[in-house]
């Protein structure tokens, strides 16, 4: 048979098999040189507040992704589960993604606001306590570092840079920012806070008013995960299901 000509020719395989991946490369990428934008624009995806953005980093730094991914795909199951499929526009700031593929925890794309601060707040100092067949490790040191924010205003400086609309009045409030949507009460600065951040959590997340700790800029993070967008008007432009 004609096929075993390249069975028996390595050479002539590995050509074929790069003129073959070439060409299908290219069918894929091709098209997307000629769209003005590869993402749909959504209402109310917003940039992550200075506290959210710190959390985020230390979700990252803590390798929560490698147990925990934040996709919800396009599937009967997962949205019966999870909630609305994941857009590709509530991670179009996020630098980098954390979609993720594996899934020892649940998925938390849809987290934000499905638990109490409180509990959050158990669950990361004893999982156990409030999920007693969790494997997750305990992460109850983070109550106890104050969080480390004199350099949030470079950060959100840098993400300007590669794409996040970043204001200069955003950067310039970054610091006192953190501090506001930590407080307990809310403050003379809470509104402002909330004009910049719309939907933005302010409160006390980890118990301990007094400080501002990484466990507080952590759980911010988990409660605004999957609130920005409003699924009971979003109509989408393309529907693939």
């Amino acid at each position: 048979m004609r096929h075993e000509i390249l069975e028996k020719n390595v050479i002539l395989l590995s050509i074929c098999i790069l003129i073959t991946v070439s060409i299908g490369g290219l069918v894929q990428l091709v098209p997307l040189f000629a769209m003005e934008q590869t993402i749909e624009k959504v209402d109310g995806v917003r940039p992550y507040s200075p506290l959210e953005l710190a959390g985020r980093n230390i979700y990252v730094r803590e390798g929560c992704y490698t147990c925990h991914s934040q996709q919800v795909r396009p599937f009967r199951d997962e949205v019966e589960r999870y909630g609305h499929y994941s857009l590709a526009a509530e991670s179009m700031y996020d630098h980098p993604f954390q979609w993720g593929s594996k899934r020892s925890g649940p998925d938390l794309a849809r987290v934000g606001g499905k638990y109490s601060n409180e509990w959050h707040a158990a669950h990361l100092t004893n999982p156990r306590s409030v999920v007693p067949e969790s494997i997750m490790p305990p992460y109850g040191f983070l109550a106890r570092r104050d969080l480390n924010y004199a350099d949030i205003a470079d950060h959100l400086r840098t993400l300007r840079i590669v794409g996040v609309p970043y204001t200069d009045e955003q950067i310039a409030q970054a610091g006192a920012d953190v501090a506001t949507q930590a407080q307990a009460e809310p403050t003379d600065d809470t509104d402002a806070l909330l004009a910049r951040y719309p939907k933005a959590v302010v409160g006390d997340f980890d118990g301990d008013p007094e400080r501002v700790t990484e466990m507080d800029a952590l759980v911010a993070y988990l409660q605004m995960l999957g609130t920005l967008v409003d699924f009971t008007s979003y109509k989408p432009e393309l529907d693939y299901r």
